[in-house]
């Protein structure tokens, strides 16, 4: 089987490559030993949000009374819930293999036999070009291996068919916070430690802290400064290890064709090019920013430049969306305060708390706050902070401003629909003279 494209991972940086690949005329393979969607739609962004919406939607009927809402007794059936998210998985999984007409999927595992040449279960694929783009997996911690029983990953925690009754959190990143709020609403006695001082390590200070103080409100343990090894006598029910993740690149024989590997990862260059000219790399693999949205936009790139490598394009990282679906949600994009001052830039930071906003009233969504860094002189937007109602949504129109160098007076001169949560925006800009 010969083709221009090989792509091995069939995750968001393989498909979106398959498709990019396609519209330009070639002919592609797309092989994977698991279910299409990878990590994202199997085990990751799709179903954990779904969980997400169900705590939300019980949360929501819990204080219906605050509304004028009364006599509603919400119970859970977690067993429902799980049906729905698989439901909805499935369904989307359907709908990707749809997309791919002209692309020929391969199910199994592929591993190169030559720079040009890769074993796969049907035979031989033959390529003028490749992209490996096959992910990563939970991290295990050394002193407390997975057993599927009791020591469990993002991966297992998802298929629990049960509510815990109690959940040790090690690893407050995105993955341990959302878990800490989602079993939380849920019930389940949390508690979540992080070695470092803050959770959400490398987000904005004040945010982290934010979200400690609404974690505590909601009864959450937050252990900060606390290594695993002090948690070994916790007795609870599970323990999640959401400690990180790592590439995905053992059995692809890597080492045979030469491809270059740091840490456990593939190196690219900033044309997501590996170190052999022809092969190319894109999401997870790479460990430069595990999120969907990177990997999709990775594996573009990286289809685009195998399909043109007289015009190959840079990837661009400087503006890219980060977001945790906590309650309230998180969202930053481009520069934090320390990260700009840490390069030398001057700045100015405005601030809108949401607590003054009317439609976070209406919605009773009063708690957190947004966050605007702009240059010092001109205005320039270069990076946003969000706590609060719809924040993953609102950092859309906040990553526009960065990439489009748009500036605090380009802003306040905007209308923005009243009552709104969108109005935070310009109420940040409120005070920006001339």
């Amino acid at each position: 089987m010969n083709y221009d494209l090989a792509i091995i991972g069939a995750g968001w940086a393989g498909f979106n490559a398959a498709l990019e690949a396609r519209s330009h005329g070639k002919r592609v393979c797309l092989v994977d030993q698991g279910p299409i969607g990878g990590t994202c739609l199997n085990r990751g962004c799709i179903p954990t949000k779904a969980l997400i919406q169900s705590a939300k939607i019980l949360s929501l009927c819990k204080k219906a009374n605050i509304f004028g809402v009364a006599g509603i007794e919400p119970k859970i059936d977690f067993g429902v819930i799980q049906a729905r998210k698989t439901a909805i998985v499935d369904q989307l999984r359907q709908s990707m293999h749809g997309a791919l007409k002209g692309i020929d999927f391969i199910a199994g595992s592929a591993q190169f036999s030559s720079v040009n040449t890769l074993n796969v279960a049907a035979g031989q694929v033959k390529a003028a070009a490749f992209i490996i783009a096959s992910g990563s997996r939970p991290m295990q911690l050394s002193g407390l291996p997975f057993d599927g029983k009791r020591i469990i990953s993002s991966d297992e925690i998802l298929a629990l068919s049960e509510i815990p009754e109690s959940l040790l959190i090690i690893g407050g990143g995105a993955i341990g916070c959302e878990f800490a709020n989602l079993f939380s609403d849920f019930g389940t006695r949390v508690t979540i430690a992080e070695k470092m001082s803050q959770l959400l390590p490398g987000e904005d200070a004040e945010v982290a802290k934010k979200l400690e103080t609404i974690f505590k409100k909601k009864g959450i343990l937050v252990r900060t400064n606390t290594d695993a090894s002090a948690l070994a006598g916790d007795d609870a029910q599970y323990i999640l290890a959401a400690v990180g993740r790592s590439a995905c690149i053992d059995g692809l024989g890597l080492d045979t064709i030469g491809v270059r590997i740091e840490r456990g990862k593939i190196i690219v260059n900033e044309f997501c090019q590996t170190n052999v000219m022809h092969i190319f790399a894109a999401g997870d693999v790479t460990g430069k920013m595990m999120l969907a949205h990177y990997a999709a936009y990775q594996g573009k790139i990286a289809a685009l430049n195998s399909s043109r490598p007289i015009e190959m394009r840079k990837a661009d990282d400087t503006v890219v969306p980060a977001c945790v679906f906590t309650h309230p949600e998180i969202a930053g994009v481009g520069l934090r305060r320390q990260e700009a001052q840490a390069k030398g830039i001057s700045v100015r930071v405005d601030k809108f708390d949401f607590m003054a906003s009317g439609m976070a009233r209406i919605l009773d969504e009063r708690e957190g706050f947004l966050k605007i860094i702009s240059e010092v002189p001109g205005g320039r937007i270069i990076g946003a902070s969000v706590i609060g109602p719809y924040a993953t949504e609102l950092i859309a129109s906040l990553a526009i401003m960065v990439r489009n160098r748009l500036t605090l007076k380009n802003l306040q001169e905007t209308i923005l629909a009243h009552p709104s949560i969108s109005e935070a925006l310009g109420e940040a800009a409120a005070r920006v003279e001339g």
